[in-house]
């Protein structure tokens, strides 16, 4: 399926702060994630507390360590929620 990509304003926000190596690593794993959400490279997975706030499925992938992105799909398009290490999960 083809996705249409959206980022909520936390996530750009959060993304200024990492560090340089962080921002490229998330570019990177970028160029995987807009042609497949679910790659198994990205190790995707569902993240339930989350999924029972947003009422939604809510999924995070794993840039490195301790980077993950949290996002949503509705319809064609993958809503960008947050970045960050396992904070992000308490969103």
């Amino acid at each position: 399926m083809k996705y249409r990509y959206i980022a909520q304003p936390k996530f750009w926000k959060n993304y200024r702060k990492l560090t340089p190596d962080q921002q490229k690593s998330t570019r990177e794993v970028w160029q995987i994630f807009k042609h497949e959400p679910f790659d198994t490279r990205l190790r995707t997975h569902r993240i339930n507390s989350l999924s029972s706030i947003f009422k939604r499925t809510v999924y995070a992938v794993v840039i490195e360590r301790d980077l993950r992105v949290v996002f949503y799909i509705e319809g064609d398009t993958v809503v960008t929620v947050n970045i960050g290490g396992h904070d992000v999960y308490k969103t």
